[in-house]
């Protein structure tokens, strides 16, 4: 060590504690590779010898063999401690031959075994830095394994902590749904398989969960077929009555500016008119244009028609008009049929909630809401009240037995938009309120997006737990980098460059930023999101007639 230090112009530092008396400190069966150069804080800088670090590059220990390169880890001694810092960056040192200067993020600190000199009992957070001469060793995966062992709070294993091939990673359950979690990727790396594959073995620690899933492709049906419901317009009977008076106003205010005032205020008189007609509105007392009670479509209509038939001036007419014709055409288009029709008018609150939040749960802990069929000028509303109402019920069940909620959106970015892209709807004000209030009333919220830039402010971070899958865009990755903790920078400087499968997972959900190669999924519980294979299916010809036929019919129909 000595000469090592010597050579590149320091004095070892004395071990913590050493000198007369001090205990010796355990004999290490791997030399060092270098010595610390400068520490400030979270990031410093190590001094690597290269000689040493190709020395390494043949051991059986992959993880010993890796040691030193960007993205790995090496460690070092500061008493009866080991502190683990991860490779941010590598330079040639300017004037010293066979020396890299190393760019390190802390990540934490362990106990050092006393008799072998290994790492146990790893855990997050440095208390002690070591000072500027202090040898550098590499890890092994013995220590690797200490760092990513889950201890025994509930987790999920998700795959292999990069490089090794057999070292587990875990994300500790409680931890990141208590507050929230992302999932982010481009297109193409493979983020809902990742997604499928977090929500089965979710589903599989906890049977009688609760998770309500957003689908906006109809890609997760397939995934879940055996361990969750799925939900589309064919049998989702959503009432129409649920939507509170924002709601109503998405749907059928067609107007903007004092128009739009206008038409708010006969719709709230004539709402609260046709609600009060229910035995129910009688029940509970004090009604509101938000209760949830369900009234007559056509009561509503022939309230606005009565309005309308009080005024003196047929000028005045005009906005009960347009509500009446904005109804009526709702009412009867069937691409609405799933909420707006005739048949959803009895009180099924209890069993709709029932069903979708799986209350119980019955083995299918898991609704995945296929809203690919929805119309596009609704899908904003539909969202909306399913996560207004997983809000509400957590909100107003409170005094009860408390069942948790977990509710993943995909393609979060549509219902959770910047200011730049904001139109103004109810499901993205909604959103960012359980982002910012949820986890106080037992709900959790996982976002899947591959823009998180486009992201409202704030929203990604609130989210605990960040998964990031490659990221392309720079404008993604530099907002994605000012979200993560500052310990996990150099994680982030290798997202540009993962694989498919390959992720950085960082924040509350694991004892320390992992970069893991996800498992594989079984075909059947893959979602349909594979990309087309355009050399083997342009190949493939017949049948076009029978095609475009059954396209055009169900294109017409306006159905599936």
């Amino acid at each position: 060590m000595a000469e090592l230090m010597h050579r590149h112009g320091f004095e070892a530092a004395e071990p913590s504690g050493a000198g007369a008396g001090a205990a010796a400190q355990p004999a290490l069966s791997v030399a060092e590779i270098g010595a610390v150069f400068d520490i400030s804080g979270s990031s410093s800088q190590v001094l690597l010898d290269l000689d040493a670090m190709d020395a390494l590059a043949s051991d059986a220990d992959s993880a010993i063999a890796n040691s030193g390169q960007v993205g790995s880890q090496i460690k070092m001694r500061v008493g009866a401690t080991w502190l683990v810092a991860n490779v941010r960056a590598l330079r040639m040192h300017e004037s010293r031959a066979g020396a890299v200067v190393a760019q390190v993020d802390f990540l934490g600190e362990g106990d050092e075994e006393r008799l072998t000199g290994k790492l146990y009992r790893f855990r997050r957070g440095v208390t002690r830095y070591p000072a500027p001469g202090t040898p550098v060793y590499p890890i092994s995966t013995s220590d690797l394994k200490q760092m990513y062992a889950a201890d025994d709070r509930p987790n999920v294993e998700i795959g292999n902590v990069y490089p090794t091939k057999d070292i587990r990673g875990a994300l500790y359950v409680d931890a990141m749904l208590g507050k929230h979690f992302a999932l982010l990727g481009s297109t193409g790396t493979g983020k809902s398989t990742a997604a499928a594959l977090i929500l089965h073995r979710i589903c599989e620690l906890a049977p009688q969960g609760h998770i309500v899933m957003i689908d906006p492709h109809g890609e997760y049906g397939a995934a879940f077929k055996t361990t969750g419901e799925v939900y589309d317009t064919s049998n989702l009977q959503m009432p129409y009555w649920l939507m509170n008076f924002e709601e109503h106003c998405e749907v059928f205010v067609t107007t903007s500016g004092s128009e739009r005032q206008t038409d708010g205020d006969i719709l709230a008189k004539c709402l609260l008119a046709a609600k009060a007609k229910n035995r129910l509105a009688a029940e509970i007392g004090k009604l509101t244009v938000d209760s949830p009670i369900p009234y007559l479509l056509s009561d509503l209509v022939n309230l606005i028609q009565l309005e309308m038939g009080k005024l003196d001036r047929a000028g005045d007419t005009a906005p009960y008009s347009r509500l009446k014709t904005k109804i009526e055409e709702v009412k009867g288009d069937p691409r609405y049929s799933f909420m707006f029709s005739g048949m959803l008018v009895a009180d099924t609150m209890a069993s709709f909630i029932g069903r979708i939040f799986r209350l119980p749960a019955d083995g299918k802990p898991i609704s995945i809401i296929d809203v690919s069929g929805v119309p596009s000028e609704i899908t904003s509303v539909v969202v909306a009240v399913l996560s207004r109402m997983v809000f509400d019920f957590a909100i107003w069940a409170r005094n009860e037995p408390q069942r948790p909620i977990l509710l993943v959106c995909e393609e979060a970015h549509r219902y959770v938009p910047n200011e730049r892209n904001a139109d103004g709807s109810s499901v993205g004000r909604i959103l960012s309120r359980i982002a910012k209030e949820g986890r106080k009333y037992g709900i959790s919220l996982g976002l899947i997006t591959q823009r998180p830039s486009d992201l409202a402010e704030g929203v990604l971070s609130q989210c605990g737990t960040i998964i990031s899958m490659r990221l392309n865009n720079d404008r993604d990755q530099a907002y994605v980098r000012a979200a993560m903790p500052e310990g996990a920078r150099g994680f982030l400087d290798s997202i540009p460059a993962l694989r498919n499968r390959e992720c950085i997972v960082c924040g509350e959900g694991v004892s320390t930023p992992i970069r893991v190669l996800f498992d594989a999924l079984d075909e059947a519980k893959r979602p349909a999101s594979g990309d087309p294979i355009f050399s083997e299916l342009w190949r493939e010809t017949g049948g076009e007639d029978m095609i475009l036929a059954r396209t055009i019919k169900r294109w017409r129909a306006q159905g599936r």
